[in-house]
């Protein structure tokens, strides 16, 4: 669109994720992090990973699920909180034992 008498134009610009109304909308996939400790969460309440289990490293995580190692150690702490997953300086993370 171009402004009466001014020789410049108008460029309306549209944001994505934005409805009818214009309310942003949230986006429908999961950040990376929470997705990985919702599906080691269903894992351990399913019995898939057994109490006293030892989850496998870091690393191996990390390519598991195609992430940086930065993103399983987000993940952890979430475990951690949840209390589902204890650390052991030096042995690795393992299944907490139910309580």
């Amino acid at each position: 669109m171009k402004l009466a008498g001014t020789g410049f134009f108008v460029i309306k610009l549209v944001c994505r994720n934005q409805g009818a109304s214009g309310d942003r909308l949230m986006p429908t996939e999961k950040v990376d992090y929470r997705r990985i400790a919702n599906e080691i969460t269903e894992k351990i309440k399913s019995g898939n990973l057994a109490p006293g289990e030892k989850l496998p490293s870091t690393r191996e995580l990390a390519e598991e699920y195609g992430v940086h190692i930065s993103t399983i150690n987000r993940v952890m702490t979430i475990l951690k909180d949840r209390e589902l997953v204890e650390g052991h300086p030096g042995k690795g993370v393992y299944v907490a034992e139910a309580e």
